[in-house]
């Protein structure tokens, strides 16, 4: 599948308006390697929404993007990922951070799989969930932490077009209590999953997640316009 999805990867839509040629684009670095993001900070959705307004804005950006298969100590901030044995923390998807409202497109025709309002502290918030099919293999695409709006009217099975707007970046109170962002995962197979699949795994299994839901750059294409900044 990923080899399918990178020899087509030329072809897909872009999942938000970004133009290359005018459009800053941070790359965000949410690892113990980054000083500046405080457990005080993340702990506290206001103070982590001011935090990135201000990277962004420090560097002039108009996203902040990253997160691929990153281990993340701020995932602590919420019970959702805690585990008695080990807590989850490696993250399989893609992170755009942005302004709340900043429209999201299908890349790729397809069906609405499921969806849901995972309306937990630090959860996806309203979730869509695609399926896709290219040249007869099917895969799936998620998109968490979106506005409430987006599935209040949303059906199963309906027919979604290349290029069509299907969602937007929420607001705290309705995307699981974070600061504005998309969360955009490749996701192959969805075994008995329906408006929800893990966005973060335990580290012991990586290789098993990450097998599954290969870079999302793979279609954003994206990352190589990211500029790092400094902390």
């Amino acid at each position: 599948m990923i080899s399918l999805l990178k020899k087509y990867q030329q072809t897909f839509h872009q999942v938000v308006p970004f133009d290359s040629s005018t459009d800053k684009l941070l790359l965000m670095d949410f690892t113990a390697s980054n000083p500046s993001l405080t457990e005080e900070i993340f702990s506290d959705t206001n103070l982590f929404t001011d935090y990135i307004n201000q990277q962004l804005s420090s560097a002039n950006a108009t996203y902040g993007i990253g997160g691929y298969n990153e281990l993340r100590n701020l995932y602590s901030r919420s019970k959702v990922f805690d585990d008695a044995k080990e807590p989850r923390r490696l993250h399989l998807g893609t992170d755009i951070w942005g302004k709340a409202g900043t429209p999201v497109f299908a890349p790729i025709g397809g069906v609405v799989h499921s969806f849901a309002f995972n309306d937990h502290f630090g959860d996806y918030g309203a979730t869509i969930i695609l399926q896709h099919q290219l040249k007869a293999k099917t895969f799936h695409t998620l998109y968490g932490h979106l506005s409430l709006k987006d599935i209040e009217h949303l059906k199963e099975g309906k027919f979604i077009n290349e290029g069509e707007t299907i969602a937007h970046f929420g607001e705290p109170n309705e995307n699981g209590h974070w600061p504005p962002h998309l969360h955009f995962q490749i996701i192959i197979d969805m075994p008995n999953k329906s408006g929800d699949y893990p966005g973060v795994c335990k580290f012991s299994e990586r290789e098993k997640y990450l097998a599954n839901c290969p870079d999302a750059d793979i279609i954003l294409q994206m990352m190589q316009y990211g500029e790092s900044k400094f902390y």
